[in-house]
């Protein structure tokens, strides 16, 4: 599997590197990125380096794609977006994401998540995308609600975080409910 990029409007996604390991540092360093991520806030950039390497062994091996959100305008690294815990062959996947504040309501998560939600059911052909949320994050509920995922249930205790446990939202969306929404709201050629 060759890594995919892919093209908005406003931004591209890329394959993550070691040359995007700064930027990344910066997001991940700040608290209120890290909140609802379900990992501490990096202290090193040596952090971000291992996370990138994670990136592109995961994606090697299959099992997640993780792309770097560029702004076209100015090549500004501002974020990643993904598909974690990949499974081809039982066709689901995971979708999680981060943004750096400065970026935040400008529309710019929304127009990322469109764009793998299409490379992701079409092009891959995933049946299932799961998005596993914190209950006090509802700025992430409402913007996946929003794309047409659908509240499943809460898994109890489900991330280990700053030393204590949380609970959260499962949500998902299914390839059929993803071309009704497309197609009725969002305009996309969803074939």
């Amino acid at each position: 599997m060759l890594f995919s990029t892919l093209e908005t409007e406003r931004l591209k996604l890329v394959e993550i590197t070691q040359i995007h390991a700064e930027s990344l540092f910066e997001i991940l360093s700040l608290d209120e990125v890290t909140r609802y991520y379900g990992t501490d806030s990096f202290t090193s950039i040596e952090e971000a380096k291992k996370l990138i390497d994670m990136f592109q062994k995961n994606f090697y091996e299959k099992r997640a794609i993780r792309w770097g959100i560029i702004l076209k305008e100015n090549n500004k690294f501002i974020g990643t977006l993904g598909l974690n815990g990949l499974q081809l062959k039982n066709k689901k996947a995971e979708i999680g994401y981060e943004i750096h504040p400065f970026y935040w309501r400008k529309g710019y998560t929304s127009e990322a998540i469109k764009e793998v939600l299409r490379y992701s059911f079409l092009e891959l052909e995933i049946n299932r995308i799961g998005a596993v949320v914190y209950l006090e994050n509802q700025a992430s509920i409402n913007l996946l609600e929003k794309l047409g995922f659908s509240k499943e249930g809460v898994l109890r205790d489900y991330l280990y975080q700053n030393d204590q446990f949380h609970t959260t939202n499962m949500l998902s969306l299914l390839i059929h409910e993803w071309k009704t929404t497309a197609l009725n709201s969002f305009g996309a050629k969803a074939n």
